[in-house]
């Protein structure tokens, strides 16, 4: 079943949000899981330690298998290692499949006003010029990544033996998404 339906999402109680670097993947599985009445693991949590240091993957992979053990969750992203993983346990995937333009305006956006609020990230980090200027730059791995997780969103849409995949291709269409979820189960969706 490539295509899924809000209606395959109302009756899931595991969800991978997944899409390219900056498409709004966190902020949307909170918003599913505030909807869904699901717990949320937001992955880049777990995964950066303060100075944005790698956590022991070992603890990390412990995280990773005890979330996907729980019968109920929302996982914001999963990373290459993981990608298997959470894609078979998972009941529906919800892929943002965002223009470039969206995606990279919105992650460009998040970095400036990170750097100039110093807002705390994941454990308290915080993003800085630096950071962004880097060959490690958030902003330089959404090039590195936008086509091939495209391509992989694409492609798990047309394919029946895959989960359900909402494939979203605008902003409007998750929020449509979410309007449908709190709207009553009995309309159609």
């Amino acid at each position: 079943m490539g295509r899924g339906s809000v209606a395959d999402l109302r009756q899931a109680r595991r969800v991978l949000c997944y899409g390219v670097t900056g498409s709004g993947k966190s902020t949307l599985a909170l918003r599913l899981g505030a909807e869904l009445g699901l717990p949320v693991a937001l992955v880049d949590e777990h995964y950066w330690e303060p100075g944005w240091v790698p956590a022991p993957q070992e603890q990390f992979e412990e995280y990773i298998a005890s979330t996907l053990s729980g019968p109920r969750w929302v996982v914001d992203t999963a990373y290459a290692r993981h990608l298997d993983a959470i894609f078979h346990r998972a009941d529906v995937i919800v892929a943002l499949d965002y223009p470039r333009l969206v995606s990279l305006t919105r992650l460009v956006w998040r970095t400036c006003r990170n750097i100039v609020t110093r807002a705390p990230l994941c454990n308290g980090n915080v993003e800085t010029l630096r950071n962004a200027l880097s060959g490690d730059s958030i902003i330089r791995w959404h090039f590195q990544s936008w086509r091939s997780k495209r391509r992989r969103m694409r492609a798990w849409a047309a394919d029946p033996g895959v989960p359900p995949v909402l494939l979203l291709g605008r902003p409007a269409d998750a929020e449509r998404a979410l309007a449908q979820l709190r709207s009553s189960p009995n309309q159609s969706s």
